[in-house]
């Protein structure tokens, strides 16, 4: 199997992941961060909305919240996994949950739960500089952990 390089032309910073982490990645999702006991709530977010998960975990962390952040690249094959890797992941118990999706909401809502929110934008057609967009639309850490608190 060849080896490939995949470089995005977004700035991303690098988050280190374990040999574990980085093999779940083939499972859909997998623990970034706060995979350790019952958690407060859990942020899901994939690609961009990953850093900005990560930091309002750590300005929840500074509160006192054990906040668990998921890396969802692919539903699909997320919900392809048994039953025991899903829950290592996404216990049934936490239904304190909120997902972070630069994008379209609909299918987000079935990982946040009724007892959940969806950062998302349900619209289109805007045209700006990408942060700018995401202060307009609530993409920053405050808004991100006051989704969590509001949940909480």
């Amino acid at each position: 199997m060849a080896s490939i390089l995949i470089v995005s032309r977004q700035n991303l910073p690098h988050i280190p992941r374990s040999a574990q982490q980085i093999a779940d990645i083939e499972k859909g999702a997998y623990v970034v961060s706060g995979g350790e006991g019952t958690p407060d709530a859990i942020i899901i977010a994939t690609g961009s909305e990953v850093e900005l998960a990560v930091k309002a975990a750590a300005a929840l962390a500074e509160k006192g919240k054990s906040i668990r952040v998921v890396s969802m690249p692919s539903t699909n094959v997320f919900d392809a996994q048994d039953a025991s890797y899903r829950e290592s992941v996404l216990p049934a118990a936490v239904t304190r949950r909120v997902v972070v999706e630069a994008g379209v909401t609909d299918g987000w809502w079935k990982y946040a739960g009724t007892a959940g929110k969806v950062v998302g934008l349900d619209r289109f057609g805007e045209s700006a500089p990408a942060p700018a967009l995401f202060k307009e639309f609530g993409f920053t850490v405050e808004n991100v952990a006051a989704a969590v608190e509001s949940v909480l």
